[in-house]
């Protein structure tokens, strides 16, 4: 979300997400804020640092790490202060396995990416930081369900080799679908709560996911080519967190349910297993509250259509 005071955005979401409240993210604070960043808070064992602007892995955890750590406590303070008698489903974000992989440098230069036993171990890690993070969520809200989204922005580029090499001369090398879905599965099955694998680009894995354990993945529909698999994956039951973007709560409702017709699913099952949310980008969205307030009108009017 946009802007740097974590307090006004938990009122926010409380206020125009009462069924889906989530923990939300403050990119514009700077380092440590970020995605990347906010994901070294919960590597366990593996410290990260700032370098060149860059995050990379370090030898021991330093001053940045603090940061990074120093700001998730703020927040979670924040979301126990005002949704600590919260009595429905809550959602917290952490960056997935491969994302990180893609993102984070080694100390000797160079991704974690090149190296299949550091994404091991990176996975690990992860997968221990997540176990603990949902436990303390819970412990926190006590009355409420946790969800767990995992961001995986670079999977598609990780498959498909895409990825570029920190000096951008080149590409790294494609990662194995089975080894993807082997570390995606044990970060899942860390978590020990429903997991939805959220992916902001084309051509997502969304087989792949559904068999690594995800309950639900949460796409931009814009980006969605093969309305094929999309539709097979749901017919198998995976759920759908469906990013919309329109001027008005009709216009986000009528883009989810033209394309539940073209998939020829009822519209029973669409209120049953659609999610409307923002796009990606929502931190540089002028009004957020508005936005928010739209994605909840449009699933409003997605359950009515099913009555």
């Amino acid at each position: 979300m946009p802007g740097t005071d974590v307090a006004e955005a938990q009122r926010i979401v409380l206020g125009e997400l009462p069924d889906l409240p989530h923990l939300p993210e403050l990119p514009a604070r700077g380092p440590g804020a970020d995605m990347i960043g906010r994901g070294g808070a919960f590597l366990v064992e593996l410290p990260i640092e700032l370098y060149a602007a860059r995050w990379r892995v370090a030898s021991r955890p330093g001053h940045d790490l603090r940061v990074t750590r120093d700001l998730l406590e703020r927040d979670l303070d924040t979301m126990t202060e005002q949704a600590g008698e919260y009595a429905g489903l809550f959602k917290v974000q952490v960056p997935g396995p491969w994302t990180l992989a893609a993102s984070l440098g080694l100390p000797i230069g160079g991704q974690v990416l090149r190296d299949p036993g550091a994404c091991r171990d990176l996975a690990e890690s992860l997968a221990d930081g997540v176990r603990a993070h949902v436990a303390e969520v819970r412990a926190r809200l006590p009355h409420a369900t946790v969800l767990l989204q995992l961001d995986e922005p670079s999977l598609p580029a990780v498959l498909a080799g895409r990825v570029p090499t920190e000096s951008g001369f080149g590409t790294l090398r494609a990662v194995d679908p089975a080894v993807a879905r082997t570390a995606l599965s044990g970060v899942i099955a860390a978590a020990g709560v429903e997991v939805v694998v959220h992916c902001c680009a084309a051509s997502v894995p969304l087989q792949l996911l559904r068999e690594a354990g995800a309950r639900a993945v949460a796409l931009d529909l814009a980006l969605v080519r093969d309305l094929d698999a999309l539709g097979e994956q749901l017919d198998d039951g995976l759920g759908l967190f469906a990013g919309v973007s329109g001027r008005t709560a009709a216009d986000l409702a009528g883009q989810v349910r033209d394309l539940w017709r073209k998939l020829g699913f009822p519209l029973k099952s669409m209120a049953e297993q659609v999610v409307v949310t923002p796009p990606c980008g929502l931190p540089e969205t002028a009004n957020v509250r508005a936005a928010l307030t739209a994605v909840r009108e449009a699933g409003r009017r997605l359950t009515d259509d099913a009555e």
